[in-house]
């Protein structure tokens, strides 16, 4: 009984510790990749950001032309 509860704990300390080795190796083009994923995605938002503004003046002028 012990040994089956040693070489679980054994099992399970090897596969936590080898994890956070294989999170930290990152290739060069693993890493690029990233940076390029965030970029689009940071500006995405700054596109939508941008256009927010116009958005609500064409709601509002839609809405100013409905009422006259």
């Amino acid at each position: 009984m012990k040994r089956i509860a040693v070489l679980t704990l054994l099992v399970a300390l090897s596969v936590a510790w080898s994890m956070p080795a294989k999170a930290q190796r990152m290739s060069v083009a693993e890493g690029a990749r990233q940076s390029r994923k965030a970029d689009k995605k940071q500006q995405k938002a700054m596109k939508k950001y941008e256009k927010a503004p116009r958005k609500a003046d064409k709601k509002a002028n839609h809405r100013a032309k409905r009422t006259s």
